[in-house]
C-alpha cells in the first residue's frame, strides 16, 4: 500500500477509536443519571428514553434496558435508510453501551437526596453525556432521527419536532401516574440537560460573528487588527438604496471580546452598522493563524 494510504488508515482509525472513546464515557455518564438519580426518584427524560421510562415504571424497572433497545430498533432502521452509515453505527453502538451500562449500574445504591440536587447533578450528567455522545457522531434518542426527516418532508426544524413530541411525552407522563408535580419536575430535569447539552456541543467559549458596514472600512481594519488582535473578511458590496458601493467587513469574535470590538468601532466611525450573530462552531485550519499570533489568546482569523 501507498504511504499516503497507510497514513490515512492510521488517521481513521485514530479518529473512530477517539470518538468511540467519548462515545463510551458519554452512554456511561447518561445511565449513571438514569439509573442512579432519574429513575429512582420517579423522574423522567424526554423522547424515546422518557418513553421507557415510563414503560419501566408501569411494567418494572429492572425492563429498561431491554425497553430502550426495542423502542430505538425502528429509529435505527430509518437513519439506515436515510442518513450516513457512519451515523447509524455510532447510534447503534452508544445505545448498546447505554442500555449495558443501564443495567450494570442497576446494582449500584440510588441517590435520594433533596430533589433539587436530584434536578439538577442528574439533569447536568445526562446532557454531558448526551452531549458527548451527539458531538462525537451519535445519539441514544430516536426522535431526533424523526425529526430529522419530518424537517426534511414538512420543513418544520428538529428543535420545534423534539418539542411537539416531549410536550406530548411529559403530558402522558401526568395523565398515567395522575402526578403533575412529577411531570413539571422532569421537564425542568430535561431543561437542565437540554442547557448542558448546548453547552458540552458549543464550548465553554461562544463565538460571535459581527458583520460591520462603515463609511470609513480601512481605519476600522487597521484597528480591528492592530488593537484587538482580530482577523477579518472585506467583502464588497453596494447599497440596496443608495447603489454605492461598500466595503464590508466580516469578524468572527469570542463572546468576551465582542464588547471591545463593539466600543472600538462605535469609537471610530459613530454611524457603523453592526450586525451581530451567534456561531454554534467554526472549523479552521492551522495554517490560518499567523505564526507570529500564536502564543496570544486564541483568535479565530476568517482570512
Amino acid at each position: 500500500m501507498h504511504p499516503i494510504g497507510k497514513t490515512k488508515n492510521r488517521t481513521t482509525l485514530g479518529h473512530h477509536l477517539f470518538s468511540f472513546f467519548f462515545i463510551t464515557l458519554g452512554a456511561l455518564l447518561a445511565a449513571t443519571s438514569i439509573q442512579i438519580f432519574l429513575l429512582p426518584n420517579n423522574l423522567i427524560d424526554g423522547g424515546v428514553i422518557g418513553v421507557a421510562l415510563i414503560l419501566a415504571r408501569l411494567f418494572g424497572t429492572a425492563y429498561f434496558p431491554l425497553l430502550v433497545l426495542i423502542l430505538t430498533l425502528p429509529f435505527l432502521v430509518m437513519a439506515y435508510r436515510m442518513i450516513r452509515r457512519t451515523f447509524v453505527l455510532h447510534m447503534f453502538v452508544a445505545v448498546l453501551l447505554f442500555a449495558g451500562f443501564s443495567s450494570f449500574l442497576r446494582s449500584f445504591t440510588p441517590f435520594y437526596g433533596d430533589l433539587l440536587e436530584v434536578i439538577v447533578i442528574g439533569g447536568a450528567l445526562l446532557g454531558i453525556g448526551c452531549g458527548l455522545i451527539i458531538r462525537y457522531g451519535g445519539c441514544i434518542d430516536g426522535t431526533e432521527i424523526l425529526a430529522i426527516l419530518i424537517n426534511r418532508k414538512k420543513g418544520f426544524t428538529v428543535g420545534q419536532v423534539v418539542l411537539f413530541i416531549n410536550i406530548f411525552v411529559f403530558t402522558g407522563y401526568g395523565l398515567i401516574f395522575h402526578n403533575w408535580h412529577i411531570a413539571a419536575q422532569s421537564l425542568i430535569t430535561y431543561i437542565v440537560a437540554f442547557k448542558m447539552i448546548d453547552l458540552v456541543i458549543m464550548g465553554l467559549d461562544e463565538l460571535k460573528s459581527a458583520t460591520i458596514i462603515s463609511s470609513k472600512p480601512k481605519e476600522l481594519t487597521e484597528a480591528i487588527t492592530q488593537e484587538l488582535g482580530l482577523g477579518l473578511t472585506i467583502m464588497h458590496g453596494r447599497g440596496g438604496f443608495s447603489g454605492n458601493a461598500r466595503e464590508i467587513l466580516f469578524v468572527i469574535v469570542e463572546r468576551l471580546d465582542l464588547a471591545d470590538l463593539k466600543s472600538l468601532v462605535l469609537s471610530i466611525d459613530p454611524t457603523a452598522f453592526m450586525a451581530v450573530e451567534n456561531l454554534h462552531e467554526v472549523v479552521y485550519g492551522k495554517q490560518a493563524v499567523p505564526s507570529h499570533r500564536k502564543k496570544q489568546r486564541s483568535k479565530i482569523l476568517p482570512f
